[in-house]
């Protein structure tokens, strides 16, 4: 499912750009979660859901197809807006919400996440506990945001630090015991993530080397059975978007879009040979080359179920090769090698697939996502400090024959 995710930052929000918002999504074939605005506060500290209710109510007079939400990173309502809420009061405002949603037909049944927290830190996790605690049943999905690190001190080789890719992993932990102490098995989302803070960084966070931070996300969260990840923003907010002012992509862009065509939702384990490594007392092993393998997308036509992608990392200054094993040894692959295009290097805005530059055709035309075929057997030579794609045809994998 595609997401279209939007905040409410206002008390009031005008009818028509609803009109204007949900007809775009509803074009573009996404799935709109509207986020209330939820600073209105009555005396006591509770919800003021005045506002809410009767944009609530013309929503469903036209009948649209909307997800909810309530607020946008409450730990941060002290610092931003001068007013704080606990995560006990969160929980009973999200029941308060769940209340409004339930008379009206056609919100009776829809989808409540929450409580977007931001980086689990001590004083969120208390957030979370509180709320998880109160309202942990009312949501569909738990969700929190991430941000790597301090748009304002970044520089181009933080991207490439292994111990800044592994903060994710850890964050990940903290969320998921809170929310198995409450409600086990409960869906976890990562319903924002950004490179940098502050809006992201121009000529990084909009850069190549913004995407090993991307690509890793990816791959790390579907290991840990995180399976949705709304990314902070496709358009206009920072520098952290998808495509720059005049609707060009940009280097995460074709990232994703390679992901969604060519990755499937199972994960499979992958062992490499000589990787990994016995960790010594005290020590983390933090591997540069990251190697994540799923079940080729059914929906590609141009591969077969059970067939196999790797998506690789390479962080090293030198090259590194990889030899297939086991029934993976003698099959075709494809290869889908993204690496920066032009003088600029790893800061550079555009991107090139095994050698070709990756433009618009037009307006509204993508380009013909090619892959250079190797032959059966034939060792993967991942160049130095590059990302890319590999599917391992025909390998007709068990686990990936069958939805």
């Amino acid at each position: 499912m595609l997401i279209l995710k939007l905040q409410a930052l206002f008390c009031f929000f005008p009818a028509r750009s609803l009109d204007k918002l949900y007809n775009f999504a509803d074009c573009s074939g996404l799935h709109l979660i509207f986020a209330l605005n939820a600073l209105r506060r009555n005396p006591n500290n509770s919800w003021n859901s005045s506002s809410a209710l009767s944009l609530l109510k013309y929503s469903a007079s036209k009948k649209y197809n909307i997800s909810w939400e309530l607020g946008n990173e409450p730990n941060n309502y002290r610092t931003m807006h001068g007013r704080a809420v606990n995560g006990s009061q969160l929980g009973k405002d999200y029941i308060q919400l769940k209340s409004l949603l339930q008379p009206i037909r056609i919100y009776s049944r829809a989808s409540l996440y929450g409580p977007n927290i931001g980086r689990p830190r001590k004083n969120v996790i208390a957030l979370l506990d509180g709320f998880m605690k109160v309202a942990g049943s009312t949501v569909d999905a738990v969700t929190w945001q991430h941000c790597y690190i301090d748009g304002r001190v970044v520089k181009v080789m933080d991207f490439l630090k292994t111990r800044l890719l592994d903060t994710l992993s850890d964050q990940i932990r903290k969320i998921q015991k809170v929310v198995n102490t409450y409600t086990p098995g409960k869906k976890i989302w990562l319903e924002g993530v950004v490179t940098t803070s502050a809006g992201g960084t121009n000529n990084l966070s909009d850069s190549y080397a913004a995407g090993f931070l991307w690509l890793n996300t990816l791959g790390m969260l579907a290991n840990q059975g995180i399976d949705v990840v709304i990314r902070h923003s496709f358009f206009d907010h920072g520098y952290n978007h998808l495509v720059d002012q005049n609707f060009n992509p940009l280097p995460d862009y074709w990232l994703s879009l390679l992901y969604k065509r060519l990755i499937g939702p199972k994960v499979l384990a992958v062992h490499v040979a000589g990787l990994q490594r016995k960790p010594r007392p005290g020590r983390v092993i933090r591997d540069k080359l990251r190697i994540y393998a799923h079940c080729t997308n059914h929906h590609n036509h141009n591969y077969v179920r059970g067939s196999i992608t790797l998506f690789i990392i390479n962080l090293h200054r030198s090259r590194k090769k990889i030899k297939l094993a086991g029934t993976l040894r003698d099959k075709l692959v494809h290869q889908y090698l993204l690496q920066p295009y032009g003088q600029e290097g790893l800061k550079s805005k555009s991107v090139q697939l095994n050698g070709q530059p990756l433009v618009m055709v037009d307006d509204g035309t993508l380009p013909e996502l090619k892959p250079r075929p190797l032959r059966a057997g034939r060792t993967l030579v991942i160049p130095p400090v590059t990302m890319g794609f590999y599917v391992v045809k025909n390998v007709n994998a068990l686990a990936c024959r069958y939805r």
